[in-house]
Order: structure tokens, then C-alpha cells, then sequence
């Protein structure tokens, strides 16, 4: 990090720091302001935008149209507000530079991130050195709210066990991360286990942070007496992050688990405070919790999918952009005083929902929380739910075979039958572990495309 970045990230930590101290009405007119200039800019500098918004000036946020991945890659060119940026460039360069250990700035301008493709699309997004910075800032946040303070005056060794593909966010943040105030060790988790722990025994990181599937597998080796590392703060993102993990953290570092809620199209999305409360970054970004019909779901009941407005973002705006998430908001304050609404839960994308047949012929959506509160008290070294076009397979790493196959599946069709679904063939698979993906995360719950 050189020292025109770092110059920017601190000062765009304490202005957010300044946003935390707000009211709320102060909160609600910054936004109005900042949705005001955003939809200005996009609209004089997209073609797409001002095609889209044309007639709509006067409307509200909630009224103008939802966008979607497809949208944005269908119609790149005329999306981005550079017209010296064109999609087939980009993707060139990409390629060009995939094996690299970090990708070089776009057009000697523009960071590089991509989506994994996962819910069917790949997406690129650029960001210009003000809005990285502000990207950085964000996460930046989310570590001091979970006690990782680092700046001139005092330094934080960190460890960040995640994906090392240089398009992937989480490789490009940390590579801009490092730095003699925050000395920086990643880890490809994709690595296997014995070299991940060696690298960090050596290192021996006071701050920790990773996808929630690798945390849980740190944890068990903290707890086999491998791992000896005592870290002052644990992090974890990406994934589905349920009570056991927490009590499975506390339990190893002791030490309280932290959660990062964020996305690559408009990073940090929410994280908790000290209180471990789940605060959104309402000053960053604007996040509508909708169902199926983009109807605002109330506190207290799952969105079907969010739809997010990028305050800061330029290059690339992003107004009332669809993501597959489903979270439920609360309707409590926190009491540290942030002006920030508050997430109740996050249960996963769409993609990550088994949809069954229930007993009254309608199919029954199963969130992945049913098959957590199953499994994580079980005796295992991992475990995995895969669903198959007439069967669900249920992954095992047990050489011990301390669980019993036949009360194992009895609990699933029970668990499934309180849902109102009805359960299919359940097929148990004893493994040696659960593989990760390229970007090495290991998910649970993997339902059927």
C-alpha cells in the first residue's frame, strides 16, 4: 500500500467514523442526497441508465426499475461511465493476467473484481481508486468494530485464509491490505490443511479472518492442538455463519466470532459492532429486503431477495441491483448507538435453498438452517448436504463412525417432515474430507441446479 492510498483510507475511516455518530434523520438526508447526486451522474454518464430512468426523474428510489447481473453484462458498454471502457477489453485483460498473483489496474485505473459465477453468471465489476478506497475503508470498518485497530501509531498482524484467484475481491483487498501497519499473511484455502496451519503457527496472526466453512475447520484444529494460534479477533464471511459455528469458535479461540456481510458488486454490506449486533452500512449502500414481487418485507420475516443502491460507486452504478440474498431485518436499536437499522439473520442465497415436494403437493422450501441445527452437534469432522435429482446425499467425515447412519437419517426425515416436506432416499457417503472449491470454500448445504 503505498502512501496515497493509505493517506485516503484513513481519511475515509473517520468520516465514517463521524456517520456512526449521527442521528438517524441525519442518516435519512445524507442518503437522499447521495441518491440524488448517484441517480444525477448516472443518468448524464450511462447510456444504459438514461435509457432505463428516462421519464422517472421525479420518482422515488423504490419506484425506478430493479437491474440484474444479466442486465449489467448484456449491456456493459453503455453501463460503465467511461466510454473508453469496453467489455470485450476487459475480459481480455482479465484472462491475460489470470495466473498473476494480483491483477494490474485496468487501463492503469480500474481494480478488478469478479463474481464466481456460482448463481449462474459471471460478473466483472471495476472500481476507480475513490471508490476502492472507500471499498477498503468499508472493510476497514467492519475490522474495528470487531476490535482489529491498526494505523500509524500501532500495527496488527493479520491473517486472511481465502480465495488467492486475483479477481476474486477478497484477494484484490488483501492485497491492498499489506502494508508495514497491517504485516498481511494469505492463505490460499484451497491449500491443504497441514500447510494452512503451518503457515499460520509461523505467523502467528492477532487478527484472523476467512469464509465461515474455513473457520470452522481452523477451529477444529485449534482444538486437536495443531493449530496454536491465539487470535485477539476472529472473522468470518461468504457463507452461512449458524449459532453452533459461533459456540464451535468460542470455544477454540476463545473468542468471540465476528461476521462480515458483504457481496463482491457492493462490498461491505453490514457487520457487527462490539455488541455483536449486525448493523448495515446505510451510508454506503441503500438495501431493500423484497420478495418475490420487489414488495418491502417487514422486520421480522425473510425477503425473498435484496435489491442494493451503491451510494458511492461511479464507474459501474449500481441503482436497486438484484441479489439473490435472503435475510430478515430487525426492528431493535442497538444500543452502542450507531443509527444503523439492524439484520436479524442472513439464511443464504436462493440458489442455496432445496426446494422438496411437500405432503400437500406443493414443493417446500428448505432453509439451510434446518440441516445446521442437525448436523453441527454431531461428533464430526465435517459433513456436506447435497441434493440429487431423487435423493439427498449426506456427506461424512467420521472415520470413528461415531455417528449412527440409521438415527442420522430418521432426524433428517423427521426435521424435513416438521417443514412439511417430504423427505426423499437419504444416501450417506463417508469421506475423507469435504472438498473446496476453486475459490476454497466448502459449502454445506448444495442443492440441486
Amino acid at each position: 500500500m503505498d502512501a496515497r492510498t493509505l493517506v485516503a483510507i484513513l481519511r475515509k475511516r473517520r468520516a465514517l467514523r463521524r456517520h456512526e455518530r449521527w442521528s438517524r434523520l441525519d442518516l435519512e438526508v445524507h442518503q437522499a442526497r447521495a441518491v440524488r447526486e448517484l441517480r444525477d451522474f448516472a443518468v448524464a454518464r450511462s447510456p444504459f441508465y438514461a435509457r432505463l430512468h428516462r421519464g422517472l426523474e421525479r420518482r422515488p428510489l423504490h419506484e425506478l426499475p430493479v437491474v440484474t447481473k444479466a442486465d449489467l453484462m448484456a449491456q456493459f458498454d453503455e453501463v460503465v461511465t467511461d466510454r473508453q471502457v469496453q467489455l470485450k477489453d476487459l475480459r481480455a485483460f482479465v484472462d491475460a493476467h489470470r495466473d498473476e498473483p494480483a491483477i494490474p489496474r485496468f487501463h492503469e485505473r480500474y481494480w478488478t473484481s469478479s463474481t464466481s459465477g456460482s448463481t449462474g453468471m459471471r460478473g466483472i465489476f471495476l472500481h476507480d481508486f475513490d471508490e476502492w478506497t472507500t471499498v477498503i475503508a468499508s472493510y476497514a470498518r467492519a475490522n474495528e468494530w470487531a476490535g482489529m485497530k491498526a494505523g500509524l501509531g500501532r500495527t496488527m498482524r493479520l491473517a486472511v485464509v481465502s480465495s488467492r484467484v486475483p479477481t476474486h475481491q477478497s484477494a484484490a483487498v488483501g492485497a491492498t491490505l499489506q502494508s508495514r501497519w497491517v504485516p498481511t499473511l494469505r492463505v490460499d484455502a484451497t491449500e491443504p490443511m497441514p500447510q494452512i496451519v503451518a503457515k499460520l503457527n509461523a505467523f502467528a496472526p492477532e487478527a484472523l479472518v476467512g469464509y465461515a466453512s474455513m473457520i470452522r475447520l481452523l477451529a477444529d484444529e485449534r482444538l486437536a492442538g495443531r493449530l496454536t494460534i491465539t487470535p485477539q479477533a476472529v472473522t468470518a464471511s461468504s457463507e452461512v455463519i449458524s449459532p453452533e459455528l459461533r459456540e464451535h469458535v468460542r470455544r477454540a479461540f476463545g473468542t468471540e466470532l465476528f461476521e462480515v456481510y458483504a457481496a463482491t458488486e457492493p462490498a461491505g454490506i453490514a457487520s457487527h459492532c462490539e455488541r455483536h449486533a449486525l448493523h448495515l452500512y446505510e451510508d454506503l449502500v441503500i438495501t431493500e429486503v423484497v420478495d418475490e414481487h420487489e414488495r418491502p418485507v417487514p422486520p421480522g420475516a425473510f425477503g425473498d431477495h435484496l435489491l442494493v443502491t451503491v451510494l458511492f460507486g461511479r464507474t459501474m452504478p449500481l441503482i436497486r441491483y438484484a441479489m439473490s440474498d435472503s435475510v430478515r431485518l430487525s426492528s431493535e436499536t442497538c444500543p452502542c448507538g450507531r443509527p444503523f437499522a439492524l439484520l436479524d439473520a442472513i439464511q443464504g442465497r436462493r440458489e442455496d435453498l432445496l426446494r422438496l415436494p411437500g405432503r400437500d403437493g406443493a414443493d417446500v422450501v428448505v432453509q439451510p438452517n434446518l440441516f445446521h441445527r442437525l448436523m453441527e452437534p454431531l461428533p464430526l469432522h465435517g459433513w456436506q448436504i447435497v441434493q440429487e435429482p431423487s435423493a439427498l446425499r449426506v456427506r461424512l467425515v467420521d472415520a470413528e463412525r461415531a455417528v449412527d447412519d440409521a438415527a442420522l437419517v430418521a432426524a433428517i426425515e423427521n426435521a424435513l417432515a416438521g417443514v412439511g416436506a417430504l423427505a426423499p432416499r437419504i444416501a450417506i457417503e463417508r469421506v475423507d474430507a469435504i472438498a473446496r472449491t476453486r475459490l476454497g470454500k466448502a459449502p454445506l448445504v448444495i442443492a440441486s441446479p
